[in-house]
């Protein structure tokens, strides 16, 4: 299991400039690994567990355009402020859902963490805040962050509950600010979390995990 440093990286220690580098990242379960082309297949599959595009208030990909969405999610990283990853469950190297870093802003040191969706399965399992807590601990502890942030649907009451589960502050509401699927357009919420609260919610998180992985 991955182990880091109980405080954050020294402020003094910039985020690097330019695009970061794909990297792969394991513990607690699951494993974090770089997004590619040849996943279009298996998050096809994640997807079609509960038939998630159906969800009006996410982004997941339909059938047959998971290749676009894959590609979407390279360009964002090509042009340096995205980085996103394929969830695999690490006992059976089953790809069970995706998330990213996005808005990357190396000059003050922030991202957000989004575009996160599971297979039905692996929800309401440990899989989301083990996921969380290593994007967490690499965007503190290694990139020396100084906040990370979400953002969702008002209406996503799921992922706010989720989010504020994380022990994130919910920061206020963007109004009219996104188009959904359908073309209706969404308020959404914003939340953060900043280096300074990073201890104590990596330790809430660690003991939240302990709790459900030994029930």
């Amino acid at each position: 299991m991955m182990t880091t440093p109980d405080c954050p990286r020294d402020p003094a220690s910039p985020l690097p400039l330019g695009p970061l580098q794909p990297v792969s990242l394991r513990g607690y379960g699951v494993r974090l690994e770089p997004l590619s082309p040849d996943h279009a297949p298996a998050l096809e599959h994640a997807a079609a567990d509960g038939e998630l595009w159906r969800i009006r208030v996410t982004s997941v990909p339909g059938p047959g355009m998971a290749g676009d969405y894959i590609e979407a999610g390279l360009q964002g990283a090509r042009d340096g402020h995205m980085l996103p990853f394929v969830v695999v469950d690490d006992r059976t190297g089953e790809v069970i859902g995706t998330t990213r870093y996005h808005d990357i802003l190396p000059a003050v040191r922030r991202m957000e963490i989004g575009y996160t969706w599971y297979a039905r399965r692996a929800q309401r399992t440990h899989v989301n805040t083990a996921s969380k807590l290593l994007l967490l601990e690499h965007a503190f502890d290694t990139l020396g962050c100084l906040t990370v942030g979400w953002r969702t649907d008002i209406f996503n009451l799921a992922s706010q509950k989720a989010i504020e589960r994380l022990g994130a502050k919910r920061d206020g509401i963007i109004r009219g600010h996104a188009l959904r699927r359908d073309g209706t357009i969404r308020d959404t919420v914003m939340y953060s979390l900043t280096s300074g609260e990073w201890p104590q919610t990596r330790r809430h998180l660690l003991y939240s995990l302990s709790i459900n992985t030994t029930h």
